[in-house]
């Protein structure tokens, strides 16, 4: 299936925490990637794991993204509203022999490494056996272009193994949702943190496997705390502050390498975003996995 003819990007957060710095980096860069080019940025909000969700998030973040400027095209997309379609797309696989089921449990694979060694692929245990449901990997490399991290290239079998798409506990797993909802959205350009490089491979391997089309990939730089740690809810981070939403985009283009907007493109978020999305160089974008800040 072949990408669409428009740039189609999106912002996809999990409601666990409120936005922080890190977060903001990945929203303001994939935004301006999509103004730049004259084309549509969506909203998904990806509330799939409801023990991991804190109350309230989802709102938080909507209402933060707006208090900085950053107004999405069209409806938000809530991956809870969206059941149906990773129910299909999980028969899909695994009527086509390309998943399966798996009971192992996780101390039976805790010496494997973290790769799957294979222990349940050939059992054919029935789609209604509790257990977790595995992606099926061939052998060969999925490589990709990434347009800031460059040629990025995985082996699945020897370095990930057979992949959770449905969890023990029924959950759909984060990279078979992603999979479905890009290709739902007509996603063209994927711009995000590079915490999510290692997942593209097996994005990709899905996508092949369903017949969706694959979008164009840049991973920016994931922010950090000063002991090299990403800025999360574990490490906690802290909260945006919307009453500096200016100081808070300056920020985030100062970290992106991006060029300094004059002080009159600075009198609100909506001015500040507009000067850079005419200024937005993606080629500036620094090719570390992570920095830290001071």
């Amino acid at each position: 299936m072949a990408r669409p003819d428009r740039y189609i990007g999106r912002f996809a957060p999990s409601p666990t925490g409120p936005l922080h710095f890190g977060s903001l980096i990945a929203a303001v860069a994939s935004f301006l990637d999509a103004r730049a080019r004259n084309g549509l940025w969506l909203l998904r909000i990806e509330d799939l794991d409801p023990p991991r969700e804190q109350p309230g998030a989802a709102r938080q973040i909507i209402h933060c993204l707006q208090q900085h400027g950053l107004h999405w095209d069209g409806e938000v997309l809530w991956q809870s509203r969206r059941h149906a379609a990773y129910r299909a797309a999980l028969d899909t696989l695994l009527a086509s022999g390309k998943a399966f089921v798996c009971d192992c449990s996780r101390s039976q694979l805790q010496d494997s490494g973290g790769i799957y060694p294979g222990t349940c692929r050939h059992r054919a245990l029935h789609p209604a056996s509790r257990g977790a449901v595995r992606a099926r990997v061939t052998r060969g490399a999925v490589c990709f272009e990434d347009a800031i991290q460059g040629q990025v290239c995985q082996q699945l079998d020897t370095e990930v193994g057979d992949f959770v798409i449905r969890r023990r506990d029924g959950l759909i797993a984060y990279q078979l949702a992603v999979v479905v909802d890009d290709a739902h959205q007509n996603i063209s350009h994927v711009l995000r943190g590079a915490d999510l490089l290692d997942s593209t491979p097996r994005q990709i391997f899905l996508q092949r496997q369903l017949g969706l089309p694959t979008p164009y990939y840049a991973h920016v730089p994931v922010a950090g705390n000063p002991q090299g740690q990403k800025l999360s809810k574990q490490t906690h981070a802290p909260a945006l502050d919307a009453q500096c939403a200016v100081t808070n985009l300056l920020a985030a283009l100062q970290y992106l390498r991006q060029p300094e907007p004059p002080p009159q493109a600075r009198t609100d978020p909506a001015a500040v975003l507009d000067w850079s999305a005419r200024h937005w160089h993606l080629e500036a974008v620094p090719r570390q996995r992570l920095i830290s800040l001071c």
